[in-house]
């Protein structure tokens, strides 16, 4: 086991995966989008508070948080003096990764949103994500949920903290899992995304962190030390 760190992080990683198609099986995210929604809409789709507040300006923020991760590379602060500059690079990837990674499935997505269904109102009819290359009448591009990614792209930092403080990496992930539950549910309730969508996108982006933190970890271990010696805590 000692020869394999992220074993068990890798057992998880598939258990989730295989969760996640169960949840896909079960054909909730239509009884969920059904809930938030009717034939003449959804009524949150233009709040201003959500579309202001929950999704431009959350939008926003995360990408000044990416912003300041790349300029700590060169000035950290905080918990990130703790890390070395290899660390520091890892984190700052990581994150902006994860969001190209989303946007790219998204791109390449013929699934369209719940509000251009037609018992919302649209032109689309349902078709599951997992009909590959099947045109369902609408504009497609809503598979995953690129919002979501907002938060759930710093995930992988998990990895990176870990090196320096437990406590720290474990209260990351947390808030970052967190907050992107809480982006992904407003835009299902606007009627921008399924459930799947929201956590099809948490498990790419952990992925993304994950694949960057066995790659970096097996070819550049030395440039990972701490840069300071990691005590317990933060």
């Amino acid at each position: 086991m000692t020869r394999f760190p992220n074993f068990r992080l890798g057992v998880l990683t598939l258990i989730a995966l295989v969760a996640l198609m169960a949840w896909d099986a079960t054909g909730g995210d239509l009884m969920l989008a059904r809930m938030a929604g009717s034939h003449i809409g959804f009524p949150l789709r233009d709040s201003p508070f959500m579309v202001h507040v929950m999704h431009e300006g959350a939008r926003d923020l995360s990408w000044v948080l990416v912003i300041t991760l790349f300029a700590a590379i060169r000035w950290p602060f905080g918990l990130l003096r703790r890390l070395s500059t290899g660390s520091r690079v890892q984190l700052a990837l990581t994150v902006l990764l994860s969001v190209i990674a989303v946007s790219l499935l998204k791109h390449a997505s013929h699934t369209s949103c719940p509000w251009d269904l037609q018992e919302f109102g649209g032109m689309a009819r349902y078709v599951s994500h997992w009909s590959w290359g099947v045109d369902d009448g609408g504009p497609g591009g809503c598979f995953p949920a690129g919002h979501a990614s907002a938060a759930f792209a710093y995930v992988g930092g998990y990895f990176v903290l870990r090196r320096v403080s437990s406590r720290a990496a474990a209260i990351w992930l947390g808030a970052a899992m967190v907050a992107g539950l809480v982006l992904g549910v407003s835009q299902q309730l606007r009627g921008a995304h399924y459930m799947s969508h929201t956590l099809w996108t948490a498990w790419v982006c952990w992925v993304v962190g994950f694949a960057i933190e066995v790659a970096v970890t097996r070819f550049g271990s030395r440039a990972l030390r701490p840069a300071v010696p990691a005590h317990a805590g933060p």
